[in-house]
């Protein structure tokens, strides 16, 4: 791999990255302080920005699976804290042990990725295509920032 390569994302993917680390540190703030009614409305943006954003890079196979293991593990994270606002945190089979299962599959799926696709030329390759087809298109429709 060459080490020179500038990575480069279509910006309305940058931006719409941005407003879900907002939305994501907002429903920790309420997680943290407690805030239930809040926190669990937080849910609600939250995910569905994390699903749009996993939605919108389909196409590069990279950032399609890192988004996907970003909605699991924020998933998992919903999960943890419904079950500490509401006392299903403890036991066997408590929410935080339920959230297991969202983070493992978020890191299969990173797994797979780094031991399957990255190790190889041929996987490498059509990534960078892909990559460079979807700038191609972003340039030609004005929507390249």
């Amino acid at each position: 791999m060459n080490n020179d390569q500038i990575y480069s994302i279509p910006a309305r993917f940058r931006r719409i990255e941005n407003l879900h680390i907002l939305l994501w540190l907002l429903k920790d703030v309420c997680w943290a302080l407690n805030f239930r009614v809040m926190g669990m409305i937080m849910i609600i943006p939250t995910l569905t920005v994390a699903v749009l954003i996993t939605w919108q890079t389909r196409k590069l196979t990279a950032e399609l699976l890192h988004n996907l293991a970003v909605v699991c593990w924020i998933t998992a994270n919903c999960l943890w804290m419904t079950g500490e606002f509401f006392g299903w945190d403890e036991g066997k089979w408590g929410a935080r042990h339920l959230a297991l299962i969202p983070f493992i599959l978020g890191l299969l799926v990173l797994a797979y990725f780094y031991l399957f696709l990255v190790p190889s030329k041929r996987s490498r390759q059509k990534m960078q295509a892909q990559k460079q087809e979807i700038l191609e298109q972003e340039k030609k429709t004005g929507n390249y920032n």
